[in-house]
């Protein structure tokens, strides 16, 4: 039998607005913060540190090997190896599952895991037509957030517009979207006021000596009229806003993985187990429907079922899209939708914290892990650009 594989440490920084507190802070620079703290945290030696593996989708300015970067950056011994993988949103929980899989094959004993993304860092880049076709006048840039992170390769169009077409095809108003909204900044705002993530947050110490150890895109004053106020975005007529959408954020989060013998080995305490995970994909233009296929291969594998399920932490990239992920998994296995709505993103989600993409998935995974009950199954998922999703399925540790 192989070995079970456990969740040792799980730390993150604080969401950073759109270049807010974080814009000063590289995306090497926040995952070296959470290397640090997770190492702390789980009390073991840097040397017993296997690989290191980042998630990372904005990387045309941060240098080579951003995962080597922080891995050396952060002491970790020059024989520790590094990878960077780009999964787009589901950057950051890919990298959990490939230190997961590389544990049960055996293949490591001990891996970091993390995910980073300072989108206030990201550049702006030259159409590769420039390189070898140019010789005259000017030349125009492309924003790397917009060509890299929101807009759909294959049609062409923004994120945005795939929600659009998700609150079309499930008759999803703009009222319960922004209902939606204003329920995920509320739970948000009384989570962060009763300090239920002081346990997982890394307070950072800022150049001018300020401590920043707060997300910061948290609108705790927020109310149904300024919502319905804002203006569609991606479509004339539309109900997808910028007030029912996740935000443009800076963060990291990192989790250390081991596996059982290596626990017992070193005497190391575990917070969670990881007992399954999924990956899955549907069409492009309702990328949203992406957890779908992933919870099922997660539950599958995890030999659990959905009403098992104490929480989950699905990401927010829209409103109207987690509302159509719901109604999905309530259909299609035959649980009732009020049930799901109850269990889901109990301390808010990316609509109010923020969505630092390839840090979501280890995110909320770091949030999963804190605030699920002992001895309880949790989940979480993410729908990724171009139409994907991943899931991974957790027990909590007494």
């Amino acid at each position: 039998m192989r070995e079970a594989v456990y969740i040792i440490a799980a730390q993150r920084t604080p969401i950073g607005s759109f270049l807010g507190t974080l814009t000063h802070h590289t995306a090497c620079d926040l995952g070296e913060i959470v290397t640090q703290a997770a190492l702390k945290a789980a009390q073991i030696d840097p040397e017993l540190i296997d690989s290191v593996i980042v998630g990372n989708v904005l990387s045309a300015t941060a240098g080579m090997g951003i995962a080597r970067q922080i891995a050396l950056n952060s002491g970790l011994p020059e024989a520790t190896t590094a990878h960077t993988l780009n999964m787009i949103c589901g950057s950051g929980m890919k990298a959990v599952t490939d230190a997961y899989a590389a544990i049960k094959a055996g293949d490591a004993d001990i891996i970091l895991a993390i995910g980073t993304e300072s989108m206030s860092n990201a550049g702006f880049i030259l159409d590769s037509s420039s390189r070898h076709r140019h010789k005259i006048g000017e030349l125009g840039l492309k924003d790397e957030i917009q060509l890299n992170g929101l807009t759909d390769a294959f049609h062409h169009i923004p994120m945005g517009k795939t929600a659009e077409n998700l609150a079309e095809k499930y008759n999803i108003s703009r009222e319960e979207q922004d209902d939606y909204a204003l329920s995920s900044q509320k739970k948000a705002a009384l989570a962060q006021q009763s300090n239920c993530f002081q346990a997982e947050i890394i307070p950072i110490q800022l150049e001018n000596g300020n401590i920043f150890q707060q997300d910061e895109h948290i609108r705790a004053n927020i109310d149904r009229t300024a919502l319905a106020r804002l203006h569609p975005l991606f479509k004339k007529d539309g109900t997808v806003t910028a007030g029912n959408s996740s935000g443009i954020n800076d963060g990291a989060a990192a989790l250390l993985i081991a596996g059982e013998n290596a626990v017992k080995r070193h005497h190391l305490t575990p917070l969670a187990e990881i007992i399954g995970y999924g990956q899955g994909g549907v069409a492009p233009e309702e990328m949203g429907l992406g957890v779908i296929p992933a919870i099922a291969q997660a539950l599958e594998r995890a030999e659990t079922t959905l009403n098992q399920i104490t929480q989950f932490e699905l990401n927010e990239a829209f409103a109207a899209q987690i509302i159509a992920a719901q109604y999905e998994l309530s259909e299609q296995h035959e649980i009732d939708l009020e049930e799901i709505t109850a269990k889901t993103n109990l301390y808010g989600g990316a609509i109010a914290l923020g969505h630092p993409l390839a840090c979501s998935g280890t995110r909320i995974l770091t949030t999963l892990t804190h605030t699920l009950p002992s001895n309880h199954i949790g989940l979480a998922s993410l729908c990724i650009g171009g139409g994907m999703g991943i899931a991974t399925v957790i027990r909590k540790i007494t």
